[in-house]
């Protein structure tokens, strides 16, 4: 079965926030084996979810203003 990435970005004071509540939606979901909250000291104000799917990323509901890609995996170590 074909792993799948899904990241969502988010910037602004509420990035994290936003971000958290989504990822607290996540778990349960067809398919989900995880994912990380993700910041980065040298860019305040970004904030990220990186998580990751067996099988096809189901339709996720992101907040306002959050930009999303998907990625297949295509090698793994």
């Amino acid at each position: 079965m074909t792993a799948w990435v899904h990241y969502a970005e988010a910037r602004g004071e509420s990035a994290e926030c936003d971000l958290r509540a989504f990822l607290n939606t996540l778990p349960g979901l067809p398919g989900f084996l995880g994912a990380e909250l993700l910041g980065s000291p040298a860019q305040p104000g970004l904030a990220l979810v990186a998580s990751r799917w067996a099988g096809e990323v189901p339709p996720l509901a992101l907040p306002d203003g959050v930009r999303a890609w998907v990625f297949e995996v295509l090698e793994d170590r």
